[in-house]
């Protein structure tokens, strides 16, 4: 980077210390030029950094296990793990470890000519951090105060540092926030999470522009997992929360290369013995494991929410990471082979390689397995748009304290971590975590044993210089049953392996398919009429994998195109509110496949969604409406209807005179501003679907918005809630935010209506 970047970088810095400041566009849309121009992937062709700090770590629970134990530690004390800047003090460094600096310096001396490398780095210091998880709460509150702190004395350090000269050579791949916008979306009707939302969005948006300054670092937003967003009534709002984040940023969709799943968690990579079929009758999704979610792993869940991220507009770019570090669930508990139940509970609960209680028991969860090594764009989840595995998270370190340990940093004793407590959230069942667990950060002795003991792939205990190297032999005798119209049964002969062979991975067209432990597997979602040439490889205990087995060509029947779909099934409204309901029903089947689903409202189509779930928006407000769903197949066959749904939209609440607050500030550029708004609810009603209105005294003209819906004619501004944000509990806020543009004059509006009724300004 040049010297005059970084004297801009600093200024920039200095402008930046009050609470929403624009930097000036012509300054803010161009990255500074690095040492190497930016590129698609950070990951690609690159090593990444190795903490000695942790590997200390690794070697000293080593010594302590001793035996074939302390031989699988050491085998991967030299994998890279990320460097958690969890509080102002681990900056210059403090009694958890040494600073930034520190690291980034390593960093350097591991860098080998010629080769990028990519540091790990995770920003985690929110004002209100972590509003629902008391074990990992954070040092400071969720207050305007708060958020100047955040700014000056932890964002702005950070960036200082990484803007030093001396470590452009490196990419910096940095996480952002985890668990803080996702919880905006689930756990918004809870008062901590209500007071944090602000200071959430606003330090995001301000850690994305610091860091975008600094042209070697790429940011990944935190995307929680599977088993938290993927419901469609989560995933979809949850898309749109990002997309106005990381649209209220200067650089826009620029500043962010993609996202991170499972950071902290045990979701599994792949569910391999599960698919979305039925069983006697019932999907397995509505088992009471998965709820419903028939996202039910990460590489679901990544795939997913790619396909959301892009139809809110970012660019198809975009990758995903996933934190592999806890969720390999490997050891005697491992299922072998799909279940032959005819109960569709029983037959998860025998297939599901993840062994937690329940999806929702994230704290220290006992049975967990280290997962999928670190590894640049792995091969075989297309549809996932890869970037790495990483383990963000490294292992060995406590999630939260299972007893209440007095500390000054702000970590709260949470009950989710407490083995001996039977939790509503979790189905009135116990937690399942391990005891004995120190303060989230710190290191678990007994935690580190189990994931090492339970990896997933197995741990060789031979180290870098493992005593299997030999791959097993390729398997053979590839054949294939009787072709339906959508699927094919596969069977091969067994390969051999001088240690054991622990699984076989089907390839389709190239392209991984699917796994099995055993010597046969059903390739399903196929196209009639259509050829595919499958293979097979095997895989041993140490991860070495065999060559592919010969090509097998297979061609499925013809399908008859002259027949509909099913009638769709299940069709459940969600929860509604002043102008939105959300629609998902059971998806239909058909002879050569279902394109796409035709939903109606009052007998008129409203909307034609390829999946199973659709959100009606700009409705009216207390009104009942009756929806059905219709099924369309690729030769363009309609199913009959559904049967009928009926939804009512939540009544707008006009809260009484006075019972409202608003606080507005603008901060100028030139002829340019920003502008935020943020109404609280002083009342002891919750104001359901609000609608914000003021007039501008001086012609100002927005040009673009976030987190609020903006109307405008002429002078008269109109903004109202979005999804996530439409209802304002007693004592609750929505802060919402806008550009617009000025004659010379920016004149404060002096009035401001909540639903009809005047507030108090601020």
């Amino acid at each position: 980077m040049s010297p005059t970047h970084h004297r801009l970088r600093k200024g920039a810095t200095a402008m930046a210390a009050a609470a929403l400041v624009a930097a000036p566009l012509a300054l803010a849309q161009v990255p500074a030029a690095a040492a190497e121009p930016r590129v698609a992937n950070p990951y690609s062709g690159a090593t990444q950094y190795v903490n000695p700090y942790w590997s200390d770590s690794v070697e000293a629970a080593a010594t302590r296990a001793g035996g074939d134990l302390a031989a699988k530690m050491q085998a991967i004390s030299g994998e890279p793990t990320a460097v958690w800047m969890d509080r102002i003090s681990a900056i210059e460094g403090n009694a958890d470890g040494p600073g930034l600096r520190f690291h980034l310096d390593e960093a350097l001396a591991q860098k080998d000519a010629g080769v990028p490398i990519v540091f790990n780095l995770v920003i985690y210091d929110l004002p209100g951090r972590d509003c629902y998880a008391l074990a990992s709460n954070g040092e400071l509150p969720a207050t305007d105060a708060g958020l100047v702190r955040y700014k000056n004395e932890y964002i702005d350090p950070i960036v200082d540092i990484l803007d030093d000269p001396k470590y452009d050579s490196l990419r910096i791949a940095a996480t952002i926030e985890p668990d803080s916008l996702p919880n905006l979306i689930t756990n918004i009707s809870t008062p901590d999470c209500q007071q944090s939302a602000p200071y959430y969005r606003a330090g995001v948006k301000y850690a994305l522009d610091e860091l975008y300054t600094v042209g070697n670092v790429y940011s990944y937003i935190d995307a929680a997992h599977a088993g938290w967003l993927g419901w469609p009534s989560n995933s979809g709002p949850a898309a749109k929360l990002f997309a106005d984040v990381v649209r209220s940023t200067n650089a826009g969709f620029a500043s962010v290369t993609g996202f991170v799943t499972n950071t902290a968690n045990s979701t599994p990579l792949a569910e391999p013995f599960l698919e979305d079929i039925q069983i006697g009758g019932t999907p397995i999704r509505s088992s009471s494991f998965y709820e419903w979610n028939a996202d039910f792993d990460e590489t679901d869940w990544t795939a997913h929410l790619y396909d959301l991220l892009v139809a809110e507009g970012f660019p198809a770019s975009i990758g995903m990471l996933i934190d592999t570090s806890r969720n390999g669930w490997g050891g005697d508990a491992r299922p072998t082979a799909v279940s032959t139940s005819t109960n569709h509970n029983t037959y998860v609960d025998e297939s599901r390689v993840d062994k937690r209680i329940h999806r929702g028991a994230w704290c220290n969860p006992a049975g967990a397995g280290i997962g999928e090594r670190p590894q640049a764009t792995p091969a075989g989840y297309p549809e996932s748009h890869l970037h790495a595995f990483v383990w963000v998270k490294p292992p060995g370190e406590s999630d939260g304290a299972s007893t209440d340990i007095p500390n000054d940093q702000g970590k709260r004793f949470d009950r989710m971590c407490d083995p001996t407590f039977v939790s509503p959230k979790l189905a009135n069942q116990l937690t399942g975590a391990l005891g004995g667990a120190p303060l989230a950060g710190q290191w678990f002795d007994a935690q580190f044993e189990m994931l090492v003991e339970n990896a997933y792939p197995v741990i060789d205990g031979g180290g870098t210089t493992p005593g299997d190297v030999t791959a097993p032999t390729a398997p053979t005798g590839l054949t294939a049953g009787t072709p339906t119209a959508t699927s094919v049964a596969l069977s091969w002969t067994a390969s051999t392996d001088a240690v054991g062979v622990t699984g076989y991975t089907v390839y389709r067209n190239g392209v991984q398919v699917g796994t099995s432990t055993s010597t046969s597997f059903t390739a399903t979602g196929l196209n009639p009429s259509t050829t595919y040439s499958f293979t097979v490889t095997a895989r041993d205990a140490a991860g070495n994998v065999s060559a592919a087995s010969a090509a097998r060509s297979v061609t499925t029947a013809a399908g008859q195109t002259d027949q509909p779909p099913s009638t769709p099934t299940g069709l459940t409204a969600g929860t509604t509110t002043a102008s939105t309901v959300p629609l998902s029903w059971n998806a239909s089947t058909d002879d050569v496949g279902v394109a796409g689903y035709v939903v109606f409202r009052n007998g008129s189509q409203v909307g034609t969604p390829t999946g199973t779930s659709f959100t009606d928006t700009g409705l009216t407000a207390g009104t009942a409406y009756s929806y059905t769903v219709r099924a369309k197949d690729t030769a363009g066959n309609l199913s009959a209807a559904s049967a009928a749904v009926s939804a009512t939209t939540t009544t707008v609440v006009v809260p009484p005179p006075g019972s409202c607050t608003v606080a507005y500030t603008a901060n100028s550029w030139g002829s340019g501003f920003t502008g935020t708004i943020k109404v609280t609810n002083t009342s002891t009603s919750t104001v359901n679907g609000w609608s914000l209105a003021f007039t501008f005294p001086s012609g100002q003209t927005i040009t673009n918005s976030w987190s609020g819906q903006f109307t405008q004619t002429g002078a008269n501004v109109t903004v109202t809630g979005l999804s996530w944000n439409a209802n304002l509990a007693p004592g609750g806020s929505a802060e919402v935010g806008f550009n617009a543009s000025h004659s010379g004059t920016n004149g404060v509006p002096a009035v401001f209506t909540l639903n009809g009724q005047a507030c108090t300004v601020a």
